[in-house]
């Protein structure tokens, strides 16, 4: 289907509006956050970051546990730089964890912003006449990340979700495909805005040096689809057992353990090194041993954690999602290749190792120049003026 009209003023660069030095309390809120990392926790904290520095007051109501550790309560209160966290107790599913007590952590707020298509996004829009404040949301990738349940998703998109999104003043969608998804139900109220990446915290940090070594971020969630990722490591090495792989992230449908057994399986245990919880240092060691970053995911909102792999300078090969066929269009350093079928993302991989051989650090330094373009300054710009109108 092809990508539906947007107004154009909603997709050229937006001017920072001019407000007071006091710009007053703006509540995220979204389902998780910090300690858990992950693309919509680093989105949500570098926004927060940004309001802080643009003069507001920034309060984060989230969870107040995490899903991969649903056991252990998280303080209700905690200060994270100059955001206060507040972490309120639900029940129901991780998809749509329920927790009404919202309402009580935005009664002094000025604007609250969701973050994501779910139970506080319908929540918050059908008691608006109870709390009376300005709302807007960003969709993350709604809830279509599978194909499971895909009849029920449909009806209730084009009926809750579109009543909740009339009672918002911006829908933002993260990507262009977010953006065509949701236009049916919000052509009214929606924006694109991309998501910004933080480039500086694995800026440069990828091998020198050519190295046949493949790195993968992100929760080991099933969506991700590592098994598939496992299974062409195994296809590149019947042909080259210089091929490895780090797999990066944390505990989520799967667990660390879950993702050895695959490994085991599919005999490529000694090449595979499953990393969980690492804090961003640790993640940048490992990168400065690599060369290649994969994804064979089959849903992603935008491909953040693509672009921040090619601030390091690792070049990406991808699973043809929507988001990561997008990237792929702009940018010449991505390739695309099919993880359903392992030996011909093998010949992927084969291709730009060639293409790397021959290029060298020239292809490394355009990879990295072309993640220049997503750095937070003009993403945060955007928002800061779509709320300065929402206050207004």
């Amino acid at each position: 289907m092809p990508i539906a009209p947007v107004n154009k003023a909603m997709v050229d660069p937006i001017p920072v509006a001019s407000v007071s030095k006091d710009h007053g309390l703006i509540v995220h809120v979204v389902r998780q956050f910090w300690p858990n990392r992950g693309g919509l926790e680093d989105v949500v904290l570098n926004l927060c970051r940004q309001g802080v520095k643009a003069g507001y007051r920034i309060r984060v109501v989230t969870l107040n546990s995490l899903f991969s550790d649903p056991s252990r309560e998280l303080p209700a209160r905690e200060m994270l730089e100059d955001i206060e966290i507040v972490r309120i107790p639900w029940r129901g599913s991780s998809r749509y964890p329920v927790a009404p007590s919202v309402l009580s952590h935005i009664r002094d707020a000025d604007l609250v912003h969701v973050h994501a298509i779910d139970f506080f996004f319908d929540f918050l829009a059908m008691t608006k006449l109870v709390h009376r404040k300005p709302l807007i949301a960003t969709t993350h990738g709604g809830f279509f990340h599978t194909k499971k349940f895909a009849a029920i998703k449909a009806i209730w998109f084009n009926t809750l979700t579109r009543f909740s999104v009339s009672r918002y003043a911006f829908l933002i969608g993260c990507s262009a495909s977010d953006v065509e998804m949701f236009t049916p139900i919000a052509r009214r109220n929606i924006a694109l805005i991309e998501n910004g990446a933080d480039l500086e915290k694995f800026s440069g940090r990828s091998s020198i040096l050519p190295v046949k070594s493949i790195v993968t971020i992100g929760r080991f969630s099933v969506n991700k689809r590592i098994d598939r990722l496992i299974a062409t490591l195994a296809a590149l090495r019947q042909r080259d057992p210089d091929w490895t792989l780090d797999i990066v992230g944390v505990d989520s449908d799967l667990s660390g353990a879950d993702i050895r057994d695959l490994a085991v399986r599919s005999g490529v245990a000694t090449a595979t090194r499953v990393h969980i919880g690492l804090a961003n240092e640790g993640v940048a060691e490992i990168l400065e041993r690599a060369s290649f970053f994969a994804s064979a995911s089959d849903y992603e909102g935008f491909g953040l954690v693509a672009i921040e792999a090619m601030s390091a300078g690792l070049i990406p090969v991808l699973q043809p999602n929507a988001a990561y066929d997008a990237l792929s269009r702009r940018h010449d350093t991505i390739s695309l290749a099919d993880f359903s079928a392992p030996e011909i993302a093998a010949d992927e991989f084969h291709k730009t190792w060639t293409r790397l051989e021959q290029e060298g650090t020239v292809l490394r330094q355009r990879v990295m120049a072309q993640a220049a373009s997503y750095g937070w300054d003009a993403t945060a710009a955007r928002y800061l003026d779509l709320y300065a109108r929402a206050l207004s």
